[in-house]
């Protein structure tokens, strides 16, 4: 897969996964495009690489997010503190 491909790709699971961010889905679009476009002038192969690689680390840590307040919500509904 190209970077181009795999860069595009990441945006748009970003964006997908922004529907449930906390502070609402406009203010992580505007954060994800600002971010995106301040990294739209790498050149350096390597550079780039390394810029994919953390934006699917935040993936997997947004993921992790929504799977501890699914938790949190469903030990709320079913047990007492």
């Amino acid at each position: 897969m190209s970077q181009h491909s795999r860069v595009m790709t990441l945006y748009k699971t970003m964006l997908h996964l922004g529907r449930d961010y906390p502070g609402g889905f406009p203010y992580f679009r505007n954060k994800l495009k600002i971010a995106f476009m301040k990294n739209s002038t790498l050149k350096d192969q390597k550079e780039i690489e390394s810029a994919i690689s953390r934006g699917e680390f935040v993936i997997k840590e947004l993921e992790a997010l929504y799977m501890l307040r699914k938790y949190r919500a469903l030990k709320k509904r079913y047990y007492e503190e």
